[in-house]
């Protein structure tokens, strides 16, 4: 395994290969935006808004969709990146082997027993797929699907608090305006 990088070298490595590991993939809003900007937002959240500086959670928050989304393995990013930001991106990872209603119980029955830095980045997610609904939802959800979205972030959140009461505030602002969705 590699020697630990510096936090900061680590981050833009993380930058990087999420960068080239998502090159292809788009996010489902109506001007198909690059997908990177989705964990880019992540990490905005926690450093910007959060006052997270912790180069493993923020690392872990670029990272955290390589594995489920990408041809990403395991061993790769221990070898990159090592054991602690691996073990929070496989936390907030799902099983895409599953059928998506079981992953999606599987969040909420899951989410108290995150690490504490897995809860973080869990929040940050939530709180950027929460706001592109709002801001930029893909061009095929219905009001329904948005609500039903909207209700299961919120059931996932209910264990992650305690977390962060920055985060936890954001999210609730944005929980409150669901009734924007109909």
């Amino acid at each position: 395994m590699q020697e630990e990088p510096l936090p900061l070298r680590m981050t833009i490595q993380a930058v990087a290969f999420a960068a080239g590991k998502h090159r292809h993939q788009r996010r489902k809003d109506a001007d198909a935006s690059p997908y990177i900007n989705h964990p880019i937002a992540l990490a905005e959240v926690l450093s910007v808004e959060a006052n997270i500086s912790d180069a493993t959670v923020l690392c872990a928050a670029l990272l955290h969709d390589t594995i489920e989304d990408t041809e990403t393995t395991v061993d790769e990013l221990r070898d990159l990146f090592g054991d602690a930001v691996t073990a929070i991106v496989v936390a907030v990872s799902d099983d895409k082997s599953l059928p998506k209603e079981t992953r999606k119980a599987l969040q909420i029955a899951h989410a108290a027993a995150l690490s504490h830095p897995a809860k973080l980045v869990k929040l940050a997610d939530k709180i950027c797929n929460l706001r592109d609904l709002l801001n930029a939802p893909p061009a095929d959800w219905t009001a329904e699907r948005k609500l039903a979205y909207f209700q299961w972030a919120e059931a996932v959140v209910a264990g992650l608090r305690g977390t962060h009461a920055g985060l936890e505030a954001i999210l609730d602002d944005l929980l409150a305006r669901a009734d924007r969705l109909r």
